[in-house]
C-alpha cells in the first residue's frame, strides 16, 4: 500500500487535543510562600482564572463563571496584584477593581461602576493606596483618556497623579515611597518606537511635587522601569540599537552589560517583564539572540552576564522575590514542552506547574533557524519546520505542501518552542515556514524599523523570498503553497496573495484588507500606528489605497479563507466582509466563517477547533486541484 500523500498523514494532534492542552499561563506573582498565576481556559469559554497555591495545594480564587481580565487598550495585560493581605483584581464582567481579603475570604468593589478600565497596579503600603493606569471612556469610548491614578483604600478617594499624555504605563514606587517612575508616550509613537521615562518626587501625602524625563524620546524606546532593592532605578533602552538594561545614576544612564541582544519585547500589553532583582547585587533576566530566548544572571557591580544553560527557548513574565528568600518565577517553554511556570533559586531551576501533556517526540517537528536572501538584495530570517511523523517520511516524489506563517504586530516575532498549532500541520505532512520578516523584533532596532513606511511591501517580499529559498533547496512542493496570518499578519497574507506570486491559497484570520478603513476605524492604541508603517493619513491617502488589497481585487486570483470574530474592535468584521464580497463577485473560491462571541483572537475551545479544522479542509481542497 502506498503511503498517504503529504498533508494527509493521520496525526494524533487533533484540534480537540490542541484546545485541551491549550490553557495559556500568564502573569506569575509570589508573596511569601504563596504562588499566583493566571490561566486562560478555552474549555471554560476562555475564562481567565487566578490560581493560588501554597504548600502544593492550589485553588481558583473565584468560581466560574467569574473571569479576571482587563480590556484596557483592547489588548489588556496584567489584571491583578497580590499583596500580603489582599489581592487586587479587575473583574471582566464590569471592569471594576476589587479587593479580595485573604484573611476574611471576601471581595469588595473598590471602584464605582462606569466606563473605566484599569491595569498595571502598584501597592503604596505606607499610604494605604493602590496606584494604577486608568482608561477613562466616559467622554469618548473610541479614544479614551489615559492617566495614572491613586486609589485610597480607606476612604475610597481617587486622585490623578499623571495626565496629559496619550498613554501611560508602569507606575512604580521606589522602596522609600518618595519617588515614582512611569512611562508615557504620545501619538503617533507606539511604545516600541518612542517612550519617555519620567521620575517624579512625591510629597509625604503622595502628591507629585515635581517630575522630569530622565530617558527616552520619540526615537528611543524605554521598557520596564523598575526599582532595585537598593533604591536604584533600572530600565531597558534601545538607544544602542539593542534593547539593553540601564541604570539611572542620578544624572545619566549607564548600560549594565551592553551586548547585541534584546532584553525586551514590544509592549503590546501592560505588565510585561523581562528581568527582576534577586538581590541588590544580582539581576535575573531573559534575553533574545537570533530570535531565541535565553536565561541569564547579571552581576550589577561587575556588569557581567552569566548565561544559564537550559532547554528553554521562549521565556517571559519574570517575577523576582528577594525576601524572605531570593527566587524568581517565570514562564518557559522548550522544543518539546509548552509553556510552564518555572522557579529559580540558588542556581537551580525547576517547573512549578507541570504540563502533563506527553506525546511521542517522533511526531514533533523542531525549529530550524534560517536566514535567506530577499528579492530586493537584503536578508530576512525565519524558522523552518520539516514534516515529522512516527511512520511516514517525505520523498522526492512526495514533497510536502508548505504553509507560510505571518506573525501579528507586525512588530512581533516568531516563537521557537513547542507550538501545537504548528505541530498540527507538520504532523500531517505539511512543512511550515514561520517568517521573522524585516520589521520583526529580536534582531535590533534597525531591523525592526526596516518595515517603517514599507508595510505591505517589505513583508510581502520577505514571505515570497522565503518560498523562493525553500523551492531552491528542494524542500517543498512548489505547486502546493499556502499562507496564513492573523491581525496584521492577516494583512500580509492578503497583500502577498494580491501583490505577490508565490501562493496557491491563503487564510486571513481577522486580517486587514482596507488600510484606509483601519486608519479611520481602529481603537486609540493603534490609531496612528499606520503613520509609521504606511504614512500619515489622509495626507498619503493614495499610498493607503495602493497597498490595500480591497482596491486591487483584479490581481487576487487564488482561493482565500476568512475567519472573523464578530466582536472584534481592533479589526472590525467589515474588513473581512468587504473582501469576501469582492472575491465572490469575481468568482474566486472563498469561505467566510464567523464567530459571534469572539473578539480579536479566538478564546473558546469549540471556536478554535472549528477554525482549525476548516482551515485544514480548505487547503486540502485547494491542493487537490493542483
Amino acid at each position: 500500500m502506498n503511503p498517504p500523500a503529504c498533508g494527509h498523514w493521520p496525526s494524533p494532534i487533533s484540534a480537540e487535543l490542541l484546545t485541551a492542552q491549550g490553557i495559556r499561563l500568564s502573569d506569575p506573582q509570589a508573596v511569601g510562600d504563596w504562588l499566583y498565576w493566571l490561566e486562560t481556559r478555552p474549555q471554560e469559554q476562555g475564562r481567565c482564572v487566578l490560581v493560588c497555591e501554597q504548600a502544593g495545594v492550589r485553588r481558583d480564587l473565584l468560581p466560574a463563571p467569574h473571569s479576571i481580565r482587563t480590556r484596557i487598550q483592547e489588548y489588556g495585560g496584567t489584571p491583578y496584584l497580590a499583596t500580603q493581605d489582599f489581592i487586587f483584581y479587575v473583574l471582566d464582567s464590569d471592569q471594576r477593581i476589587y479587593a479580595y481579603d485573604l484573611n476574611q475570604h471576601t471581595s469588595r468593589a473598590l471602584t464605582a461602576e462606569g466606563a473605566y478600565r484599569y491595569a498595571d497596579f502598584c501597592f503604596d503600603a505606607q499610604r494605604a493606596r493602590l496606584l494604577a493606569v486608568r482608561e477613562d471612556c466616559t467622554h469618548n469610548a473610541q479614544h479614551p483618556r489615559s492617566e495614572i491614578i491613586a486609589l485610597d483604600l480607606i476612604s475610597g478617594a481617587l486622585s490623578v497623579l499623571a495626565q496629559g499624555a496619550d498613554f501611560y504605563s508602569n507606575p512604580r514606587l521606589s522602596p522609600s515611597g518618595n519617588q515614582l517612575s512611569y512611562l508615557r508616550w504620545n501619538h503617533p509613537q507606539m511604545p516600541w518606537d518612542g517612550t519617555e521615562c519620567v521620575l517624579a518626587e512625591l510629597t509625604p501625602a503622595g502628591a507629585v511635587a515635581q517630575s522630569a524625563v530622565i530617558a527616552g524620546s520619540t526615537t528611543e524606546s524605554i521598557f520596564q522601569p523598575q526599582w532595585s532593592p537598593a533604591g536604584e532605578l533600572f530600565f531597558v533602552s534601545d538607544r544602542s540599537n539593542w534593547w539593553n538594561i540601564y541604570r539611572w545614576t542620578g544624572s545619566s544612564a549607564e548600560a549594565i552589560c551592553a551586548m547585541d541582544a534584546e532584553f525586551a519585547t514590544p509592549q503590546w500589553v501592560f505588565g510585561m517583564s523581562s528581568y527582576g532583582f534577586l538581590s541588590a547585587d544580582e539581576i535575573f533576566c531573559c534575553y533574545s539572540q537570533e530570535g531565541v530566548w535565553q536565561l541569564g544572571l547579571i552581576h550589577i557591580a561587575q556588569q557581567k552576564l552569566r548565561p544559564i544553560n537550559s532547554p528553554l527557548r521562549d521565556i517571559s513574565s519574570i517575577f523576582c522575590q528577594h525576601q524572605p528568600e531570593s527566587r524568581a518565577l517565570f514562564l518557559g517553554a522548550s522544543a518539546t514542552q509548552g509553556a510552564q511556570l518555572w522557579g529559580y533559586s540558588a542556581g537551580n531551576y525547576a517547573p512549578l506547574q507541570h504540563n502533563k501533556f506527553a506525546l511521542d517526540e517522533r511526531y514533533l517537528a523542531r525549529a530550524e533557524a534560517i536566514s535567506f536572501p530577499t528579492r530586493d538584495g537584503e536578508m530576512a530570517h525565519g524558522f523552518y519546520y520539516a514534516p515529522s511523523h512516527a511512520e511516514y517520511r517525505t520523498a522526492p516524489d512526495n514533497l510536502p505542501p508548505l504553509l507560510v506563517m505571518c506573525h501579528g504586530g507586525p512588530t512581533g516575532a516568531c516563537e521557537t518552542s513547542l507550538n501545537l498549532k504548528i505541530q498540527f500541520w507538520t504532523s500531517r505532512g505539511f512543512a511550515v515556514l514561520d517568517v521573522n520578516y524585516r520589521g520583526s523584533t529580536g534582531y535590533g532596532r534597525q531591523y525592526r524599523d526596516r518595515l517603517k513606511h514599507h508595510w505591505g511591501i517589505t513583508d510581502v517580499i520577505d514571505v515570497c523570498s522565503g518560498v523562493d529559498y525553500l523551492i531552491a533547496q528542494q524542500k517543498i512542493n512548489p505547486q502546493k503553497i499556502a499562507i496564513r496570518g492573523s491581525s496584521a499578519g492577516g494583512y500580509t497574507v492578503l497583500a502577498a496573495l494580491t501583490f505577490g506570486d508565490s501562493f496557491n491559497a491563503g487564510a486571513s484570520l481577522y486580517g486587514i484588507g482596507d488600510l484606509e478603513a483601519l486608519a479611520r476605524d481602529t481603537h486609540k492604541f493603534e490609531a496612528h500606528y499606520l503613520d509609521s508603517l504606511v504614512g500619515e493619513y489622509p495626507a498619503q491617502q493614495q499610498t493607503y489605497r495602493d497597498r490595500s488589497p480591497i482596491h486591487h481585487i483584479d490581481q487576487l486570483n487564488c482561493p482565500v479563507l476568512f475567519l472573523q470574530g464578530l466582536q472584534d474592535k481592533v479589526v472590525p468584521p467589515a474588513q473581512a466582509e468587504a473582501m469576501v464580497s469582492a472575491l465572490q463577485q469575481k468568482g474566486i473560491m472563498t469561505e467566510y466563517l464567523t464567530f459571534a462571541e469572539e473578539g480579536h483572537g479566538f478564546r473558546q475551545a469549540q471556536n478554535i477547533q472549528r477554525a482549525l479544522n476548516a482551515e485544514l479542509a480548505f487547503y486540502l481542497t485547494v491542493f487537490s486541484r493542483n
